[in-house]
């Protein structure tokens, strides 16, 4: 990969530890494998912080942290970007519902700036226009920083909506500044399948098991499980894509419920115009 490429991972590691033993080598694994330039991550643990675990264990790579707003929220969870890139600057905002955030950091790809966006919104099975709202806050939050002074912006994480949904939409939209699309489509002209959840069974949760069936039920007339796409590398018009693919979704060799997360992850090789 030459210096006018950056690699970028995104991953939603689930924030119950009941597992993290034995799920913690399989994350490390896949990505000393894939070895992104930046990397974000959502649902780290708090106050252990498992996002600058992952950091040590791969070595070189920058840890900067975002923890949930509010008193108790902000000591049991947090974004995290990982970057191996020199970081020029780091910014992050409240996005209001559920006390999400967002964060960024500013690297330099071959003098071209870039921002690179990490997020996890509003969470509700189905349509919510909280999440649409949390959408707006964000694009009108990047304008700030990147209108003015042109950059490559791309926006990972778990977003909790399906293509379909308004939010996802939103996103897309054009916004005068610039426009988003998504890495995978733009690759591959549709999303993936699915990306949560994967089989991983790390409780019993009656009402998880309710939720996901009768999401199931509403939004996709069957009986059964619901799966879908939640999770997007959206990159905007000075952002080419050179590769994006679904990453941690293969189960332990040993045992068929065991995988890196709830989520499956997306690893995009990406060229700043």
């Amino acid at each position: 990969m030459t210096k006018q490429h950056v690699s970028v991972v995104t991953l939603n590691i689930l924030n119950d530890l009941r597992r993290w033993d034995e799920r913690k080598d399989m994350i490390v694994s896949e990505l000393r494998r894939m070895q992104p330039d930046l990397i974000a991550l959502q649902e780290v643990k708090l106050p252990m912080n498992n996002g600058e675990w992952i950091a040590a264990q791969l070595g070189g790579y920058s840890v900067h942290l975002t923890p949930k707003h509010g008193k108790k929220h902000s000591k049991e969870e947090a974004l995290a970007i990982l970057s191996r890139l020199p970081v020029d600057h780091f910014h992050s905002t409240s996005l209001g519902g559920q006390n999400r955030v967002a964060q960024f950091v500013q690297v330099q790809i071959e003098g071209k700036r870039v921002l690179f966006v990490n997020g996890h919104f509003f969470w509700y099975p189905g349509e919510h226009n909280q999440r649409s709202q949390q959408i707006r806050v964000l694009h009108t939050w990047l304008k700030k920083h990147a209108e003015v002074n042109p950059a490559g912006v791309v926006v990972c994480g778990d977003f909790n909506g399906t293509p379909k949904t308004q939010a996802i939409q939103v996103m897309q939209a054009p916004l005068g500044w610039t426009q988003f699309q998504s890495a995978y489509v733009r690759k591959h002209g549709r999303e993936p399948d699915w990306t949560c959840p994967t089989p991983l069974q790390w409780r019993h949760e009656p009402w998880r098991e309710t939720v996901f069936k009768v999401a199931g039920l509403a939004m996709q007339k069957k009986r059964g499980p619901w799966r879908g796409t939640l999770d997007y590398i959206f990159v905007n018009d000075r952002v080419a894509v050179e590769e994006c693919h679904v990453v941690f979704n293969q189960h332990a060799p040993h045992d068929p419920t065991l995988y890196p997360s709830d989520h499956l992850g997306l690893h995009a090789t990406l060229k700043i115009h």
